[in-house]
C-alpha cells in the first residue's frame, strides 16, 4: 500500500502569490559563516554521538587499512610502451601519478617511475589540491594535462606538465587554464582543443562549456578560435581529436540533454558533415567502422533495430549515405550490453544476462562479423573491460570480481590466453557465507531482480542494508568490498543491492520506464524489494536500513515520505531533494531529461508528487536518518541536504547530520575522508537496526 498523507500537514516550498515560502533557503549560501555555524553544530552532534569511542575508532582504522593497503590492485591505463596509475596509501594521502612498463607491471613488485607527487605540490603551493585526471599526448607521451580541482571540486585548473622533465611547463606558452568545469584535449604538441569559461555566455544553463575552441601554444587562451558553438540550454559542448595513425579526424559536437546530442565531423576547408544516427543513440567511430546503439527503436527502411542492439557500418559508406547496417548485439528479456570496446583489430563486448556477465570478441573480416566466446574468465563473478591500448596492440585487461570474491586482473591478447597478473587480497573470512539472486514483484507486476549476501548459518531475520540507486542508466552489478564484508557480514548482517529500473541492468527500456512521469516505478521497485525481504524472512522492517547517494539519496528521501513503516533506519548520502530548485542550482539543469523540468506545470504536476521536501510530514511516524553531504560538492548543492535536515528538525523527527567541507560529490577527498565516512555509515545502520 503507498503511504499517503493529509495536504494540509504537508510542506508546502512553492510559490504562493508571488513569494517563496520555503524558510530554509538560506542555507544554500555555501558558505556564508551563517550557514556554516548551522552546519558545524549539526556536525558536532553527529560526531559525539556515533564517532567518540573506541568500537568506532577501530572500525574507521580498518577501513583505512583496506582503502591504503599496498596489497590493493594498481589498475593502469595502457598507453603505448607505457602504463599509467594514480595512487594513494598511507604515505600518500593526496596521491602520486606514475608509470611503468608492461613488463615491469607484470612482475609481483613493479617498478614505478614516479611523475607526480600530489602531496608535495600541495604543501609546495599551500593549495589543497586533489587529482582530477590526465590527458597524455601521444604517441610522443612528453607532455601532460593535468588537472586538478580544490577539495574534490568538479571544477578544475588545467596545467601543462613536461614528463620528461618532471615539471610543470609554465610560462605565457604553457596550456593553462584557470578554474572551471573544463573539457580539453590535445591536437598535436602545439595545438589543443579547449571549452572552459571565456565569459560571459560562454557556459551553458547547466555550468559546462558552450563554445568549444581550437587554442595553439604561445597565444592567450582569449585569442583562442571558435569551431563549434551550441545553445545555452544544451548541456555541454565539445571538440576532439582522434589521433589513429591513417585514421586522423577532427570531431565536435554538443549534448542537448542527457540522452540527446549531435556529432559532427570537421572537414579540412573548415565545414562540418553530422553523422546522422538518432539523436538519442550512443555512437563511436574507430578506424572504417561507426557503432551504434539506439536507445529507442530505430526504424530504418523498414527494418526495425530495436532499443539496445549494437549495429555497425562502413563510417564513410554511412556518411555518403548508406544505411547498410550490421546487427552486432540484439538484445532480448533477460539479456542487455554493458560495454563495448575495441582492440586494435578486434570489439570486445560485455553483457549482462539477468545481471550477471559474460564476455565475447567480435571480429570484422571479408565476410562478416565473426563471434567467439572470451574464455578463461572466473564464473560467478562481474566482470569488465579495464583497458586496452587500441592504437598499438589487440592485448586487454580484464577485471573480475564478486560480492565475496576478491578482484582478479587478467591480461590477454585476442586468440591466446587470459592470464592473471594481479590479485587482491582478502580483507574478510568469506567462508560459510554465500550470494543468491531473488526476483521481487513491483506494483505493474515487473520482476525486479536483487542480490543478498550473508553467512549460510544466519537463517532467520537479521540486520540488513539495501542498497539501491535507480537513475541514469547506471547498472548495479556484483563486487567485492572489504568494508561490507568486515563491517556488516561478518558481524551477522546481511547485504542487499537492488537492480531497480531507472538503471541500465536491462539495457535502455530499463532506464527510460523510470524517467520523468515514470520515475515512481523506480521508488516502486525500491519498496517492493523491502517488502520481499521481509516476506522471504531475511529481515524484518524494523530491522531493515537502506543507503543510497546523489540520484539514490533522491531515493532515500522518497523512501522516508513515501515508504517509511518498511524500514528502520536510512542513510542519504550527497541527496537531490527539492526537486522544486533541483535545477538551479550547480549541474541540476543538466538532469531534466531523467526528471522533467519543475519550471513545467504539466512536469511539476508528477515532480511534486514525489519531491521529499515537499512531502514530508510532521505528523508521519518517520525512520531515523542519517544526511550526509559535502560543502566542496559543486554538483549536487549541499542546499539539498541542508534544508531537508533542518525542515525534519523543524518537525520533530530523528535526523543526523554530518556535511564534510571537502570531498566534492564523492564526498571525500582522501582514504582517510573515504574510511570516516564508511566508518559512521556502518556504525549508525547497526545501531538503529539493532537497536531495542
Amino acid at each position: 500500500m503507498r503511504h499517503t498523507f493529509a495536504a494540509a500537514t504537508r510542506h508546502d516550498t512553492a510559490c504562493k502569490n508571488g513569494a517563496m515560502t520555503d524558510p530554509f533557503l538560506w542555507l544554500e549560501d555555501v558558505t556564508a559563516e551563517r550557514s556554516l555555524d548551522w552546519v558545524r553544530e549539526r556536525n558536532a552532534r553527529t560526531l559525539a554521538e556515533y564517532t567518540e569511542n573506541a568500537e568506532f575508532s577501530a572500525l574507521e582504522s580498518r577501513i583505512l587499512d583496506v582503502l591504503d593497503t599496498d596489497d590493493r590492485i594498481p589498475y593502469a591505463g595502457m598507453r603505448g610502451e607505457y602504463l599509467y596509475n594514480f595512487w594513494r596509501d598511507g604515505d600518500h594521502k593526496r596521491g602520486i601519478w606514475r608509470r611503468t612498463t608492461l613488463e615491469q607491471y607484470r612482475t609481483e613488485n613493479p617498478e614505478w617511475d614516479v611523475l607526480l607527487d600530489v602531496d608535495a605540490l600541495a604543501e609546495r603551493e599551500d593549495e589543497n589540491w586533489v587529482w582530477a585526471g590526465a590527458s597524455v599526448l601521444r604517441p610522443e607521451q612528453s607532455r601532460a594535462l593535468l588537472s586538478f580541482s580544490r577539495g574534490g571540486a568538479d571544477a578544475s585548473v588545467v596545467r601543462e606538465f613536461d614528463i620528461e622533465k618532471r615539471e610543470f611547463v609554465g610560462g605565457d606558452h604553457a596550456f593553462d587554464v584557470p578554474e572551471a568545469k573544463t573539457s580539453i584535449s590535445w591536437i598535436d604538441t602545439d595545438t589543443v582543443y579547449v571549452g572552459t569559461d571565456f565569459g560571459e555566455g560562454s557556459m551553458t544553463d547547466s555550468g559546462y562549456p558552450r563554445i568549444a575552441k581550437r587554442w595553439h601554444r604561445g597565444t592567450p587562451l582569449t585569442e583562442a578560435v571558435t569551431v563549434f558553438e551550441g545553445e545555452t540550454t544544451d548541456v555541454s559542448v565539445g571538440a576532439s581529436y582522434d589521433d589513429t595513425p591513417g585514421y586522423e579526424r577532427h570531431f565536435v559536437g554538443r549534448s542537448m540533454d542527457f540522452y540527446n546530442s549531435e556529432r559532427y565531423q570537421l572537414l579540412p576547408d573548415g565545414s562540418k558533415v553530422r553523422i546522422d544516427t538518432p539523436d538519442d543513440a550512443g555512437s563511436s567511430v574507430y578506424r572504417d567502422w561507426l557503432t551504434i546503439r539506439p536507445r529507442t527503436d530505430w526504424d530504418v527502411d523498414g527494418t526495425v533495430y530495436p532499443a539496445g542492439s549494437l549495429l555497425a557500418a562502413n563510417y564513410a559508406d554511412f556518411l555518403a549515405g548508406s544505411r547498410e547496417l550490421t546487427p552486432l548485439f540484439t538484445p532480448d528479456e533477460h539479456t542487455s550490453l554493458e560495454q563495448g570496446t575495441w582492440t586494435r583489430n578486434h570489439l570486445l563486448l560485455v553483457r549482462l544476462s539477468d545481471v550477471q556477465t559474460k564476455l565475447s570478441v567480435l571480429t570484422p573480416n571479408d565476410t562478416g562479423w565473426e563471434e567467439k566466446p572470451l574464455d578463461g574468465v572466473p564464473e560467478l563473478t562481474a566482470s569488465g573491460i579495464i583497458s586496452t591500448d587500441p592504437r598499438t596492440s589487440d592485448s586487454f585487461f580484464v577485471n573480475s570480481s564478486g560480492f565475496t570474491t576478491p578482484a582478479t586482473l587478467l591480461y590477454g591478447t585476442v586468440g591466446g590466453p587470459l592470464e592473471p597478473v594481479k590479485q587482491a587480497p582478502s580483507f574478510f573470512d568469506a567462508d560459510g557465507m554465500s550470494v543468491a539472486q531473488h526476483f521481487a514483484v513491483s506494483d505493474d507486476g515487473t520482476e525486479i531482480p536483487y542480490f543478498v549476501v550473508r553467512r549460510d548459518d544466519v537463517t532467520g531475520p537479521c540486520p540488513t542494508m539495501l542498497y539501491g540507486y535507480g537513475g541514469f542508466e547506471n547498472s548495479m552489478v556484483p563486487g567485492y568490498s572489504g568494508s561490507v564484508g568486515f563491517a556488516w557480514l561478518e558481524r551477522g548482517g546481511a547485504y542487499v543491492v537492488a537492480n531497480i529500473r531507472g538503471g541500465g541492468e536491462y539495457g535502455p527500456s530499463w532506464h527510460t520506464q523510470a524517467v520523468r512521469e515514470g520515475r515512481h516505478k523506480a521508488f516502486e521497485d525500491f519498496a517492493a524489494v523491502a517488502r520481499d525481504l521481509v516476506a522471504r524472512g531475511i529481515t524484518t522492517s524494523k530491522q531493515l536500513g537502506i543507503q543510497g547517494g546523489s540520484n539514490g539519496g533522491l531515493l532515500m528521501g522518497v523512501m522516508l515520505t513515501r515508504y517509511p513503516e518498511l524500514f528502520g533506519a536510512i542513510v542519504c548520502q550527497v541527496p537531490l531533494l527539492d526537486m522544486k530548485r533541483y535545477h538551479l542550482l550547480l549541474a541540476g539543469a543538466s538532469w531534466m531529461a531523467e526528471y522533467g523540468d519543475p519550471d513545467n506545470p504539466d512536469d511539476w504536476k508528477f515532480i511534486s508528487e514525489y519531491s521529499p521536501y515537499q512531502n514530508t510530514d510532521a505528523t508521519a511516524d518517520y525512520p531515523p536518518i542519517l544526511v550526509t553531504t559535502s560543502t566542496r560538492d559543486d554538483r549536487v548543492h549541499p542546499g539539498h541536504a541542508r534544508k531537508m535536515t533542518a525542515l525534519l528538525e523543524k518537525q520533530g523527527h530523528e535526523v543526523w547530520y554530518y556535511e564534510n567541507i571537502e570531498g566534492g560529490h564523492g564526498g571525500a577527498a582522501d582514504n582517510a575522508q573515504a574510511a570516516f565516512k564508511s566508518a559512521l555509515t556502518f556504525t549508525f545502520l547497526w545501531e538503529m537496526l539493532t537497536r531495542p
